[in-house]
């Protein structure tokens, strides 16, 4: 069979796999390698083919290819750049690889979309629900045919529709090596790992994974809500152990990372490497993966973790206009779709606020989770910061002239989940084997009196009133709310703040532990912001919006304000140990949120104009003349 194969010189455009009639080419990066073999493999025989050289890029043709045959690269090169010539390597562009180092000779086929189109949802109005395809479904109380799958997920999307949610967020389903953590039993849960940044992750289907994503996107398409992927360019799953391949690190190593003078990685993430994103190679090979997954796989935007990666040079240095950003915020195709930066990064880069100037960016808005946090446990001087926030966080965008540059949360994957937030005061991640010396010591957390779950009913009543009033706080605030997977129903991690080795009930929904009280509760706020667009400004609040009904001193704890609109509604925190008294402007008012009240949204009431509001409780009233 071997004999048969016809081989051409290739063409060195597109990168990666093309496929015309009988004919593959290939086509493969590689400044510094002096020679480059394709590999092809099929029913245990071997076709070692060299590649031909344009500039830097290698290339060859092959036709009559047998089937089933899969692919990979070997290359030769000087050994300080880290070249093996004994090693198989993935193609980046790898669309259907079979493992972590071998790609399917075959292209995605053709998929029936059924003519859906993405759903138009204006950034006010979108409603981000973080989450985790496998954990959403794994839990055997999910009864779905295909737990943990994107097949899984289909089956539960009425439950994202009772709750309102028209946005998804995955954590990340680009393919990654979830063994690749150390010892048993701890997997790579969350993911922030990728090895291939075409191909979404096997581990999550059923059979196909082009497919079975694709139908997934499809049917949430139809239900009118958004795929948003968290993705991951700034570093690889290569790590830093320079004799661990998958592909880039034995293909062009200095290209590829961030290196100092003797080689060594800059590691500005974390993980060992830093991907080298304003190199013009890096940079086409991103743009080129955001738009596969724009163009093929419909997706409707990215959160891009350690975004704040893409603004350093290959010295680490940050940039003024960093390249990669700024073409991604004028791209035809990429600017049409949403942007969301982590404007941060693992080595004290913090760049919140900074986004916007370059281009249509969105930012996960982490002072905003801080200030939230801050205020409702109670801490002093923290009001008029609060205020600020709920008010679009004006103080951090007032360049982008915009409160949607704000991606507002309590919580999200890394970190406590809402319930663990009001009952530990410590984290507790002994079972991630890392001597809990893993996970952040400053969560602005309060446990409420007791550290861990108690009997105690007063310290289990402040508990909920204290998740009902940072639950009140998120869909109230100007700004793009997201809600972490399980804070709709107080899902626990028993303290646990880290948890991205725990494929277990730590992390997975669990359909049999829902408390119906709660997700009314969320479905009820989510509702109520949909239908007053006072809580979806496009601009910053003015006078003409806001009229503000409390002092911000040093030892102010209450926050009290008046949104202008037919009908106005009033709303105040009172984040002290004791009870406060709040009288309202001039009409006839009915109170439609009291976190004092149980997990109650309010549909009549007699009126009101005073009030005594409990310690530590919220209320949200609606003028009924």
């Amino acid at each position: 069979m071997a004999d048969t194969f016809q081989i051409s010189q290739g063409v060195p455009e597109p990168l990666g796999l093309s496929i015309e009639g009988e004919q593959a080419n290939f086509a493969l990066f590689s400044s510094h390698a002096t020679q480059v073999t394709l590999g092809l493999f099929w029913d245990n025989e071997t076709k070692e083919i060299p590649l031909n050289r344009t500039g830097d890029i290698w290339h060859v043709a092959v036709s009559d290819i047998p089937k089933n045959c899969s692919y990979a690269y070997r290359c030769v090169g000087p050994v300080e750049q880290l070249y093996n010539p004994e090693i198989w390597l993935a193609d980046p562009y790898a669309k259907i690889p079979l493992d972590f180092t071998k790609t399917k000779v075959e292209l995605p086929n053709e998929f029936d979309w059924e003519g859906t189109n993405p759903p138009n949802i204006a950034l006010q109005d979108l409603i981000i629900y973080e989450t985790h395809v496998r954990g959403f479904t794994m839990d055997p109380s999910s009864q779905v045919t295909h737990p943990g799958t994107y097949l899984g997920f289909i089956e539960k999307i009425p439950h994202l529709k009772k709750l309102g949610i028209n946005a998804v967020e995955f954590l990340p389903i680009f393919e990654f090596d979830e063994t690749h953590v150390g010892s048993k039993p701890f997997v790579n849960y969350w993911g922030y790992n990728t090895t291939h940044f075409f191909a979404p992750k096997k581990w999550y289907a059923h059979e196909n994974p082009v497919n079975e994503f694709k139908t997934l996107v499809r049917e949430l398409h139809k239900n009118g809500i958004l795929v948003i992927l968290d993705v991951v360019y700034n570093h690889t799953g290569e790590g830093g152990h320079k004799n661990y391949y998958i592909n880039f690190r034995g293909i062009d190593n200095s290209v590829y990372y961030m290196t100092d003078d003797k080689g060594e990685y800059r590691d500005y993430t974390g993980c060992g490497n830093t991907f080298n994103t304003n190199h013009p190679v890096v940079q086409k090979f991103i743009l080129d993966s955001l738009r596969y997954w724009v163009e093929e796989m419909h997706v409707d935007g990215f959160r891009f973790d350690l975004a704040s990666i893409f603004t350093r040079d290959e010295n680490g240095k940050p940039m003024a206009h960093p390249p990669l950003i700024e073409a991604i915020g004028k791209d035809p195709v990429l600017s049409k779709v949403k942007l969301i930066a982590e404007a941060w990064d693992a080595a004290g880069l913090y760049q919140l606020g900074c986004f916007a100037k370059w281009g249509p960016w969105s930012e996960w808005n982490g002072r905003y989770r801080d200030i939230v946090r801050r205020f409702i446990k109670g801490t002093d001087g923290k009001a008029g910061n609060f205020a600020n926030a709920l008010t679009g966080s004006e103080m951090i965008y007032k360049a982008s002239k915009s409160p949607l540059a704000s991606v507002n949360f309590i919580t999200a994957h890394d970190g406590f989940c809402l319930k663990d937030l009001v009952t530990y005061q410590n984290k507790h991640n002994w079972e991630n084997g890392e001597g809990n010396h893993d996970g952040s010591n400053q969560n602005d957390n309060w446990n409420c009196g007791h550290e861990g779950p108690s009997r105690n009913e007063i310290i289990n009543a402040i508990r909920e009133r204290q998740m009902r009033n940072f639950l009140l706080a998120l869909f109230v605030s100007q700004g793009i709310p997201m809600l972490l997977m399980g804070d709709e129903y107080g899902h626990t991690r028993r303290g646990n703040n880290n948890p991205y080795v725990q494929d277990n009930d730590l992390n997975w929904f669990l359909w049999d532990k829902q408390d119906p009280k709660i997700v009314e509760f969320v479905s009820g706020l989510i509702a109520l912001r949909k239908e007053h667009d006072i809580f979806r400004h496009t601009h910053f609040l003015t006078e003409k919006d806001v009229e503000w009904h409390s002092a911000w001193d040093e030892q102010s704890r209450f926050v009290a304000y008046l949104l202008k609109n037919a009908p106005d509604i009033f709303i105040a925190f009172n984040a002290k140990y004791e009870a406060a008294t709040v009288t309202f402007p001039p009409g006839n008012w009915q109170i439609v949120i009291n976190t004092a009240d149980d997990w109650v949204i309010h549909k009549e009431g007699p009126s009101i104009n005073k009030l005594d509001m409990m310690a530590n409780s919220a209320i949200l009233a609606v003028k009924l003349s």
